[in-house]
């Protein structure tokens, strides 16, 4: 026995799938497969109920899990002191992010941070938000950077920041002359939306529900740069973070109205396992992201009207 039967035991556990964290180990099902039976010949005892689908842990099985737990986080906690006792600030930084963060924010924090911190590697994926929380849990990530961030028993929100909603229109549309839009205004348009098992999709049709709107979805995405340039080549309209807009607002190929009243807002949020021991780099890095809201400022900048 291992830290990599361990550790795999652990995410077969998370996942209640061999199948899914032989993907997240870059093995095969087989092989997955084999070292659980391998676990269960040298404890001999049953680790898993095969017969019940999703996976199902058995008493023996529970046990192991809260034992490999365990393990790996005296393992975490020792690498983490001995880190501290070398007097490094050396240490890989792993941040999954939704892509609507903003690959340019994030590269210019990247910068910032590795002024700050040349020794440290920082390693940024974008995924989708239910992604996120997986390699979270399986810890492939120590950060994870989403909208409409949600606790768990295992998972750890710290708020960021919110991002105002505008009217994203093209600039021949009828409500980009507005100064503002009203939420009736926005009745009967033909409207571009993120797929609906997205957290911003729930949160913008309640708001929708709120004012008694109702529009006339055309297309949806699950990414805002397709949402985008649908409404830029005319699809409909949209409602999207204001600084999700100053390059195509800057090129003249969207304009961006701001709602009234004001206040539809998108949070997002930091999360991590609630009981990570993360290395100097990582803890510099967190520092940095609530440091600086850089979509505030921007946001700030935006030219919403033409």
């Amino acid at each position: 026995m291992d830290f990599v039967h361990i550790k795999l035991f652990k995410d077969i556990a998370n996942t209640k799938s061999i199948s899914r964290a032989a993907q997240l180990h870059g093995i095969s099902q087989s092989a997955a497969t084999q070292r659980v039976q391998e676990l269960e010949k040298t404890l001999k005892v049953r680790l898993l109920d095969r017969g019940r689908r999703p996976l199902v842990l058995t008493d023996a099985g529970r046990l192991f899990y809260d034992f490999c737990r365990e393990v790996l986080r005296h393992k975490e906690d020792f690498d983490v002191s001995l880190d501290r006792l070398k007097g490094r600030l050396e240490g890989v930084v792993r941040v999954a992010s939704i892509y609507s963060v903003g690959i340019s924010e994030l590269s210019h924090l990247e910068q910032v941070f590795s002024s700050r911190l040349p020794s440290a590697e920082l390693r940024i994926e974008y995924l989708r938000p239910e992604r996120i929380y997986e390699v979270i849990l399986s810890e492939q990530a120590d950060l994870g950077l989403l909208s409409y961030p949600e606790a768990s028993r295992d998972i750890k929100v710290i708020p960021w920041r919110e991002e105002e909603m505008v009217v994203a229109v093209s600039p021949g549309h009828s409500l980009a002359a507005k100064e503002r839009v009203e939420p009736v205004d926005l009745t009967g348009e033909d409207y571009v939306g993120f797929d609906d098992d997205l957290p911003i999709s729930r949160g913008l049709k309640r708001f929708f529900r709120e004012h008694r709107v109702e529009v006339n979805p055309v297309m949806h995405f699950d990414n805002i740069q397709m949402i985008k340039e649908a409404v830029a080549l005319g699809s409909g309209v949209s409602i999207l973070p204001a600084c999700a807009l100053r390059f195509e607002i800057a090129q003249g190929r969207l304009v961006a109205v701001p709602l009234a009243p004001p206040g539809l807002r998108r949070p997002l949020g930091i999360i991590h396992l609630r009981r990570k021991r993360f290395n100097q780099a990582t803890l510099s890095f967190l520092h940095l992201l609530k440091e600086e809201p850089l979509a505030t400022q921007i946001s700030g900048q935006l030219p919403v009207v033409p």
